[in-house]
């Protein structure tokens, strides 16, 4: 990282960071034109990171502010399980750095603290997806040692024909 690079701080996003995850997801959406998708809420997120089981994790990356620290970036993360390894893997939903705040090594940071998280947990693999057509993004991946896989698609059922999927024939 440059000397001109702001200081940051990665810390683990807590239940009163839910308003700040969600203007971030929003963003996120906003980046990847699918703010029609997103039904997330701050309460909801409360739910599924802290509540009674929570679901996921997430990561924050933060920059000092007149106001006290502010974040400007996060990973949101969960366990997933290989089947061929027969080892839980780690699973990156979403990665973001606020555009004013990219380049100065926040997302590197980011990915380096969870692959760590992954083999301090035993996982057999790291990985995620990235839309094809976000260039920028496939180049970061690559450069920091990740394999896109070309051959594989992902499938998905949603709304209406999850239901209609799941109705027993």
């Amino acid at each position: 990282m440059p000397a001109s690079a702001p200081a940051f701080t990665l810390r683990p996003a807590t239940a009163a960071d839910c308003e700040t995850l969600f203007t971030l997801i929003s963003a996120l959406a906003e980046y990847e034109k699918l703010t029609h998708l997103v039904e997330a809420t701050p309460r909801k997120l409360e739910e599924a990171l802290f509540g009674a089981r929570p679901l996921a994790e997430a990561v924050l990356v933060e920059v000092p502010g007149a106001q006290g620290p502010q974040a400007v970036g996060f990973a949101l993360f969960f366990h997933n399980f290989s089947t061929f390894l027969s080892r839980r893997g780690l699973y990156l939903e979403d990665l973001y750095v606020d555009p004013a705040w990219r380049g100065h090594g926040m997302g590197k940071a980011l990915l380096r603290h969870l692959a760590a998280l992954a083999v301090e947990r035993g996982c057999g693999r790291f990985e995620w997806t990235v839309l094809d057509w976000n260039t920028p993004s496939i180049d970061f991946y690559r450069a920091m040692g990740a394999d896109v896989l070309p051959d594989w698609r992902i499938c998905r059922v949603t709304g209406n024909a999850l239901a209609k999927m799941g109705v027993a024939g």
